[in-house]
């Protein structure tokens, strides 16, 4: 069972049809696109746990996950818990995975380097601190994903509006105000696997973002591989094992947002037990050859689990997440022919005609772009360039 019907599901349906698995997809929206490809669809909330259970139970599944959806986790893993069946770890270390909250505060407990954080579930309390940070600070929801509902704060009279967002988006009604860590570099968003509780296979990128969208905030592209060094790569590789052994995690595929402070310090921002969105497993195996989708697929069932090592990089990656800088009607895209790339694969979600929203958060998206670079200063170049050789028209 896959929790979800969002179009990241897709590679995950194939691959488990592939493995000659029956796929049934769940979430109360059945126009979504991933349950035209699954065996079976259900129509049950993803985030009220219990219904989930008795669905799963219904059904008699083998497994179950929630691929590139944050609400679903949750619940994928109280399933496994109740009914026995292969698990990403503890559902109580899920769970502090899945709270923004919960999550800062293990990693300060135990050491880590984190940002001052403090989570909210009122309006008032939340302003009765607004003297407590020292600005600017990030505003956002403990449960959300795809960047939604996160706001940057410059000083305390844009708190109210920030935290009023944050709140909109929430399900569960809490949010965190943390501090905003000023970055070396670019930041990574990126997959990695682990084996039994052992990272098989880590990954770093260097995460891009339109500074002119509705939301600056909301990834617009990625590249492998990060701008890190080989020594801040290695520490944060030490941490997320340490992280991972804490919590009595098993086998899973994790999307993992880090960063280095202008401070030097390397931070874990977040460690979530899925895979990520914007198709960064599928880039992942365009640029070394690992196979986290099918790995995983296979595991959730009880199969045996393919060998998943680390591997280098195939090249200089880049994906583009195609996205409309205002609203309108698409018309098409504009690609330049003396872009230095080779073009692997572009897929457009929308056809002439259809109206397209602003760039807000991920499922603003319309698309992506994969392409590969054969020299760092060419994609690098490229990327932070995006609008000197990609035009998305929409009138």
């Amino acid at each position: 069972m896959l929790l979800g019907g969002i179009r990241y599901l897709l590679p995950v349906i194939k691959a488990a049809h592939e493995q000659g698995y029956y796929v049934i997809t769940a979430d109360y929206l059945p126009d979504n696109i991933a349950h035209k490809f699954s065996d079976e669809y259900v129509n049950v909330s993803i985030i009220d746990k219990e219904a989930v259970l008795r669905v799963a139970q219904q059904k008699r599944i083998d497994g179950i996950m929630s691929f590139g959806v944050d609400p679903g986790v949750v619940s994928a893993s109280y399933v496994q818990e109740k009914m026995g069946l292969p698990s990403f770890g503890p559902y109580e270390s899920v769970c502090i995975l899945q709270n923004k909250d919960r999550f800062r505060a293990f990693l300060a407990e135990h050491g880590f380097n984190v940002p001052k954080a403090k989570g909210y579930s009122n309006l008032n309390d939340a302003l009765a601190d607004q003297d407590a940070f020292d600005y600017p600070v990030i505003v956002k929801p403990t449960d959300s994903a795809g960047s939604k509902g996160v706001t940057r704060v410059n000083d305390k009279s844009q708190l109210k509006a920030a935290v009023e967002h944050a709140f909109d988006k929430s399900l569960s009604g809490h949010i965190i105000i943390e501090d905003f860590i000023e970055k070396q570099g670019c930041s990574s968003d990126t997959d990695s696997f682990s084996v039994d509780g052992q990272l098989k296979f880590v990954s770093f990128n260097a995460q891009h973002f339109d500074l002119k969208a509705a939301n600056p905030y909301a990834p617009a592209a990625y590249t492998w591989p990060s701008t890190y060094t080989k020594e801040q790569e290695a520490y944060l590789t030490v941490e997320i094992q340490r992280l991972i052994s804490l919590l009595g995690m098993k086998t899973n595929i994790y999307n993992i947002e880090t960063r280095i402070g202008t401070n030097g310090k390397p931070y874990i921002m977040e460690l979530t037990p899925r895979g990520g969105g914007n198709r960064l497993c599928e880039m992942l195996r365009y640029a070394t050859g690992v196979d986290m989708i099918t790995a995983m697929t296979r595991y959730i069932i009880g199969d045996s689990v393919p060998e998943v090592g680390q591997k280098p990089y195939n090249g200089h990656w880049a994906e583009v997440i195609l996205h409309a800088d205002r609203a309108g009607s698409f018309e098409g895209l504009e690609i330049a022919k003396d872009l230095p790339a080779e073009v692997i694969e572009e897929d457009l979600w929308v056809k002439k005609g259809d109206h397209v929203n602003p760039f807000e958060g991920a499922n603003d998206a319309i698309g992506t772009m994969v392409l590969r670079f054969d020299k760092a200063n060419a994609v690098f170049k490229a990327i932070e360039n995006v609008s000197s050789w990609l035009k998305v028209i929409a009138l």
